[in-house]
């Protein structure tokens, strides 16, 4: 009996001694080996952009969550919902499947941001760690131009500058 509670104090004083120890995570430059700050992307405004059957139905069902209409019409098939700084993009007919969307140049509310990073950065970017491109912003241009990828279990991500 002495024994086996002299093992459980011991396990227990380790386990609670592992959470003191700081442990050295993969970005930490001494684990990773790089001595470069790891690069954080700045992609604008994220949204959800919906396939629906019924747009009605659809918009119906999030105003009972709380959500408001904020941009789009029911005549162009499409609506932007917004709860807070939550947004939602309801289409009816116009693509296959989910989009996970980001606006560079937009915060939560379509507004201008005086400061952001442009798509063709955030695309070099991409290209620099190898993530394949389903399409591309053209690397000679400026203003509003899209990107589009996927995720590895193959959602569909766009980010989409209007400016």
């Amino acid at each position: 009996m002495k024994k086996a509670t002299l093992i459980i104090l011991g396990l227990a004083a380790a386990f609670c001694f592992g959470f003191l120890v700081k442990t050295p995570r993969a970005a930490d430059p001494a684990v990773s080996g790089s001595n470069t700050k790891m690069e954080t992307m700045k992609l604008g405004a994220f949204s959800v952009s919906l396939n629906v059957k019924d747009l009605q139905a659809s918009k119906a069902f999030y105003e009972n969550l709380g959500f408001k209409q904020f941009g789009g019409s029911m005549e162009q098939n499409y609506l932007i919902m917004k709860n807070e700084s939550t947004l939602i993009g309801l289409f009816q007919g116009m693509f296959e499947g989910n989009i996970l969307t980001f606006n560079p140049g937009w915060d939560e509310n379509a507004a201008e941001l005086d400061s952001f990073e442009d798509i063709r950065s955030i695309q070099k970017q991409l290209k620099s760690k190898s993530i394949p491109l389903l399409s591309e912003a053209d690397e000679s241009s400026s203003g509003p131009a899209s990107l589009m990828l996927r995720d590895p279990d193959g959602n569909l991500i766009l980010l989409d500058q209007h400016r």
